[in-house]
Formats: C-alpha cells, structure tokens, sequence
C-alpha cells in the first residue's frame, strides 16, 4: 500500500521541478508548527473561485496533521483583492490566492500565469505547467518579484460576458466600456473598445449605473451568483481572452526558502489536489447554472467569425508588439503558442471528434 511519503513524493512530480530552484536557504524543522495568513483576490461569495483556496488551506492542515494552519481571508479583509500580490511580495501575508494576470500592469508576462487572449483550454493549461516545462517558466518571472508560484484550480472556459446591447459586427466594440481582465483589454483597446479593471464586488453597480457597458467575470455559476443578468441582457461566448484561466497561489519566496522539504511536498501535494477539485466543480456547477439563467430571460448570444478573427488578429499584433519590448514576455509567449498548436494537432483527431459527435447526438439518445 502506498505510504504517506510516497503520496507526498508523488505530489512533487511536475511542480516540485518547476520550483526545486527555490530550496536555498535556511528551513525550518520538520514538524514545526506553521501559522500563515493568505490573502485572497475573491470575495466568499464565490464558493468556486474563493473555494479553491479553501481546499488547498484545508488539505494544507489535513495533510501536516493541523501542524501547518493557513488562515484564508477574502478579498478587502486584509488587502484588496487586487493587491494581492504586493502584500504577499512586502510579507504582509506569506501567501495568496490569485489571477495573474491582475498584475500585467507591473509586467504584461504576468498573463501566462493566468490565461492570454487564444491562448489554452484547461488540459493544455495543466499539460504546460506540470510537463511542458511552463510553470519552471513562469516562475522565473516570480523570482524577480520574490514569490513562487503553484496552480490551485482552474475556471476551465470562460463566457465573454454580459452587454447591455447586442454586439454583431466588429464596429459594435468602438466606444464600448468594458469590464474585461488581463491582457484582453489590451486586445479589444486595438479594436476601439475601452477596457476597465474592476474588482468582482464592483462590477454589479458599474453595470446598473452605466458606467460600464459590459463585463465579463468566469462563468454562469459565478455569473449568477454577481447578479449580472438582472442589469444586461446579452450574454455572450466564448470568451476568447480565457479558454482557461489559472487560479495560482503566491508564496513569498523568503517562506518558502524556509519550508522544510516535507512541508514544501505538502505545498505542492495539496495544490494538486486543489487544482483536480476546482476544475471538477466548475464542470459539476455550470449547466444547471447556464439553464437557470436561460430561463430566468437571459439571451445567449455567440460571436460572429468576423468578430473572431478581428480579435485574433489584434491578438497576435499585440504579442508581436510586447515580445519586441520584453524579452520575458516573448520566451514564455513563443513557448506557450508552440505547445498550444503541438497540442492542437493531436486533440483533434481524437478529443474534438469524440466531444463533436455527442454533442450532435446528445438529444437522439
């Protein structure tokens, strides 16, 4: 039967590479009790998102038997959630709970973390990160900010959002004021639209004011939950900008150096098992969402191809322009964008005939 140290050991694979790097330093005992504070960017009331920090404190505590206890507080309790990362970088808190690509402000690589505009659904996501090389990576781009970097969940596909009016052509985007997160704004500014960052708690009212004229969040689940069909109609998809969207925990590099190996396979173990049961509940929680929100008078809409494509183009423009300027930006964009087309051309021979043909078939059976 297989030991509690072989599950940890096991729980190294992939992400303890990708972070070996970051073991120097002094450690604390083996055994030694741990108290941590992790600050989220997500308020309570979104069990899925906020709920992947919970898992991993929980399995954190279930697997050190209590000795190691990570206190979880929402956004705003400590910081506010888009702060997260600074609190964690000045050892406010040790850790946190977070979308990267909040921070393509201080470096627009900050979007590799999270998710880029065409960039990988949720499978690729994982494949990157943990055998790809990805999360080795990217966490050469935390250690210029001291924090290390390990994947808890994922949002899977995203929606693009809700519009007070109808988008049908590319046109319909000039002018348009838009809650949108990461790189996307960048995308859609080319495109004439005018991007907002807007924490979760304050998309709502911008919405019912007019503020704004549109927003994209995750999903329906969350989306239901933010009460975003009550003040605009049109729900649009896909939300090109996420065709996943990394939930990433930041630990302050200096903590982390000073974790003994065992803690940190305990780290990188319940991550993993954060990781699993994110992606599980939003795959669990979105179609009885998407139908309750059908029937309550929301109208789903689809993007045009036309639209489509003046965003991928925009897209790849945009990726030309930051890898001229940042070197970072274009090791981890050409080795992602390569993977992604690698990854490609094997799932539709396979994965996207088989999902093609239930979907086709799903009311004759």
């Amino acid at each position: 039967m297989t030991n509690r140290r072989d599950m940890l050991a096991a729980g190294l694979a992939g992400a303890g590479a990708a972070i070996a790097a970051s073991s120097a330093g002094a450690q604390a005992p083996a055994g030694a009790a741990i108290t941590w504070r992790m600050t989220s960017s997500y308020p309570k009331a979104l069990d899925a998102v906020y709920g992947a920090g919970e898992i991993f404190s929980k399995a954190v505590s279930d697997m050190s038997g209590g000795r190691i206890q990570l206190q979880h507080f929402a956004a705003g309790e400590v910081v506010p959630g888009l702060q997260a990362l600074d609190a964690v970088q000045n050892g406010t808190v040790e850790c946190c709970d977070t979308a990267s690509f909040y921070y393509v402000g201080k470096d627009p690589s900050f979007a590799f973390g999270a998710a880029v505009p065409f960039g990988l659904n949720t499978r690729q996501q994982n494949a990157w990160f943990f055998q790809g090389g990805g999360l080795a990576l990217f966490n050469e781009l935390l250690a210029q900010y001291n924090v290390v970097g390990l994947p808890i969940g994922n949002t899977n596909a995203q929606m693009a959002g809700w519009f007070r009016k109808e988008i049908k052509t590319v046109d319909d985007l000039k002018g348009l004021k838009m809650r949108i997160g990461g790189l996307a704004g960048q995308v859609i500014a080319k495109l004439g639209a005018v991007p907002q960052q807007i924490a979760a708690g304050d998309i709502y009212p911008a919405l019912e004011r007019g503020t704004i004229d549109a927003a994209e969040w995750v999903g329906p689940y969350d989306d239901e939950k933010l009460g975003f069909s009550r003040v605009a109609p049109y729900y649009y998809y896909p939300g090109w900008w996420e065709g996943s969207s990394a939930i990433l925990l930041m630990i302050n590099r200096d903590k982390w150096n000073g974790l003994s190996a065992t803690d940190k396979a305990v780290f990188v173990a319940a991550a993993h098992q954060a990781n699993a049961l994110t992606i599980a509940k939003y795959d669990d929680v979105n179609p009885a969402a998407i139908k309750r929100l059908i029937a309550s008078g929301t109208q789903l809409r689809g993007f045009s191809p036309e639209i489509m494509d003046a965003c991928a183009k925009a897209a790849n423009e945009l990726y030309e322009e930051l890898g001229a300027k940042n070197a970072m930006f274009k090791k981890l964009h050409d080795h992602m964008m390569a993977y992604r087309n690698e990854q490609l051309l094997w799932q539709q021979v396979a994965e996207f005939n088989y999902d093609a043909y239930q979907i086709r078939s799903r009311g004759r059976r």
